[in-house]
């Protein structure tokens, strides 16, 4: 089969295109022919392997994972002796467990990992651009946060992978939402749910008077410290980019009983959680 595959960390030149031997299913796998799959922050940060506050998962000298590849929409060519639940021919979608690989032609998962049938509405290109985003904003909201009906929850980078879908949850639980993106992306998250829309080349969103119950960085573009002032007593502040900084922060605001800084690596959850999350995403 083709794949990309990369042998060292760098640019997007480390990639190239080569021949691997096409997998075959072990007993508790379905071998998928892979029909879209995406470019991710996650494929860009396991790609150059920094920062290297990530080396733990990526490799610590070189790339652990040959070939790249987050998430991934595609048909069912086979399946292992104890796989029930998929046949031949169903269209399928969901996330590698090691965070890599879909970037080829075809894959093996495991029936019970994140994986789930499309959803019937949906294209193959459609259903490989949910894994990522939307199996991170749902943890991210319903498990670390907490989310309560009423609460008010501000979205940083809402028109992105992480972001269109934690509006959405978001307002799924019952939330009210206000969204931080540029102007230009203003209306696409007003229709998915935010009632406030912030342009953040017009406004500091921490300079409001408005003290939010969550705050959600999706993009890593702000700080704890930072946004703590908007913060409504007992707050969330959730990123989803790991630092030494917001790792101390978690430690020492767990710690005091007040507003809360949170990161949480939503990809290394068990492949049972991630299942069971996906046929919840697969249902709304």
């Amino acid at each position: 089969m083709k794949a990309i595959v990369y042998a060292r960390y760098g640019s997007a030149d480390v990639l190239e295109l080569r021949d691997l031997p096409t997998p075959t299913p072990a007993d508790n796998e379905v071998l998928i022919k892979i029909h879209a799959s995406t470019v991710t922050p996650v494929d860009c940060v396991f790609r150059s392997g920094r920062p290297l506050f990530a080396r733990p998962f990526t490799g610590f000298f070189s790339p652990r994972n040959k070939v790249l590849g987050t998430e991934l929409a595609g048909k069912v060519v086979a399946i292992g002796k104890d796989v029930t639940g998929f046949a031949v021919g169903d269209r399928f979608f969901g996330a590698p467990a090691n965070g890599c690989g879909a970037h080829g032609e075809f894959i093996c998962l495991p029936a019970d990992g994140a994986v789930s049938k499309m959803p019937a509405n949906l294209t193959f290109g459609q259903s490989a651009a949910i894994c990522n985003g939307a199996l991170t904003a749902l943890p991210f909201l319903r498990d670390n946060a907490r989310i309560e009906p009423g609460q008010k929850v501000l979205i940083i980078g809402a028109a992105g992978s992480i972001g269109t879908f934690a509006v959405q949850l978001a307002r799924h639980f019952g939330a009210e939402v206000t969204g931080v993106c540029s102007a230009n992306n203003g209306e696409l998250v007003k229709s998915l749910g935010a009632g406030v829309v912030i342009d953040y080349n017009q406004q500091d969103f921490t300079s409001g008077d408005t003290r939010y119950d969550i705050i959600f960085d999706t993009v890593g573009k702000s700080t704890f410290s930072q946004c703590r002032g908007i913060l409504a007593k007992g707050g969330v502040y959730l990123t989803t980019v790991p630092s030494l900084p917001i790792m101390w922060q978690m430690l020492w605001t767990s710690l005091s009983g007040g507003k809360r800084a949170i990161f949480a690596a939503t990809g290394l959850r068990p492949a049972h959680a991630q299942n069971r999350d996906l046929h919840i995403l697969t249902d709304l």
